[in-house]
């Protein structure tokens, strides 16, 4: 196979190359994915520069979400439980080592294809799907007739949330920081889209809302969850779900208390462990979504990212802010790879 391997770690993305490795040899409760497509993270930038909370020992590949078609499928398990995939099945998923032509990974990182989707829209679905919707369903509790406020609503999640709170009967203002990111917002259902770089934003978006009363729920990847309780209404949910801003905010809990507002913080990478429930949950929501069209995917058009090779450029994309939604590549598949 062809692979992004990290034997140490670099300065940035020009300097990843592409190695022919052996293709991994799945063990007997894995499956073998031919992959089609790859899609970026910011931690990927962060994690082959060592400075992510989860590094692998040398080497290893980097890259994680991916989408692709089962070769080989594990045994039957003890107990006679019949694997979920089949080879052939289109799947999409997350594990170690996304930046390759193929990945051995076990059944709970993978999903099958939803009916339509492309491997492009399919590969950056294994992350901000589920963040976003745990968050507004799961810790907000959204319900038609909100007004939400969403932070970077044209990155990947912030696309992700826009579809959701709008299938669940939400008014959305959306913030970006440029027009074309406002406009990208808009043309995924956001109600109204407002320049977060612009100082009175919290004053433009209060007024949009019914008699000026401010936002019910907020959702924040941003870390502006201080500047947005300005315009946050009484019993206001604010979400935390990153800091892509770079800095962790410090608050003044006065200001939750003279706002009887809820601060809560959405970690859906721990939800596998620590409420393993409810992860079928969510994606059984999800699916329901995109099964009634509610929600499509959010990969990067602007662009076209072809091959291994351009990794690179996709990170710096997605590491330049120039991107929206999801920068993922296609991974084109010899004739032994294809089914």
């Amino acid at each position: 196979m062809r692979a992004i391997q990290i034997r140490e770690y670099v300065k940035g993305p020009e300097d990843l190359t592409v190695l022919s490795l052996p293709t991994p040899t799945p063990q007997p409760t894995e499956y073998l994915i031919a992959i089609h497509a790859s899609a970026t993270n910011f931690f990927d930038l962060l994690q082959i520069r060592g400075k992510y909370q989860h590094q692998p020992a040398f080497p290893w590949i980097a890259g994680s979400e991916f989408s692709g078609v089962v070769l080989k499928a594990p045994t039957p398990l003890l107990g006679g439980r019949t694997p979920k995939y089949k080879v052939g099945d289109r799947v999409f998923g997350a594990s170690q080592g996304g930046y390759a032509t193929h990945i051995a990974c076990t059944e709970e990182r993978l999903r099958p294809m939803p009916e339509g989707w492309s491997f492009v829209d399919a590969a950056g679905l294994f992350v901000t799907g589920p963040t976003s919707y745990a968050g507004l369903v799961v810790r907000a509790g959204i319900k038609k007739g909100d007004w939400v406020l969403i932070h970077a609503a044209a990155g990947g999640v912030g696309l992700a949330a826009v579809q959701i709170a709008k299938a669940f009967g939400a008014t959305v203002i959306a913030t970006a920081g440029t027009q074309h990111k406002m406009d990208v917002a808009r043309s995924f259902g956001a109600d109204f889209a407002i320049d977060y770089r612009q100082s009175d934003w919290p004053e433009k978006v209060k007024k949009l809302t019914p008699k000026g009363r401010g936002v019910d729920i907020v959702y924040d990847p941003v870390g502006l969850i201080a500047q947005s309780m300005k315009c946050t209404a009484w019993n206001g949910r604010l979400l935390v779900i990153g800091f892509a801003a770079g800095d962790i905010e410090k608050m003044a809990t006065n200001r939750i208390l003279l706002k009887n507002v809820s601060v809560v913080g959405l970690h859906w990478g721990m939800y596998a462990t620590m409420e393993p429930e409810m992860v079928d949950k969510v994606w059984d929501g999800i699916f329901e979504l995109m099964n009634s069209g509610k929600y499509k995917g959010t990969s990067y058009t602007d662009r076209e990212f072809v091959g291994l090779e351009s990794v690179p450029a996709a990170l710096k994309a997605l590491g330049g802010r120039e991107s929206w939604g999801k920068v993922v590549l296609k991974v084109p598949q010899d004739s032994q790879s294809k089914i």
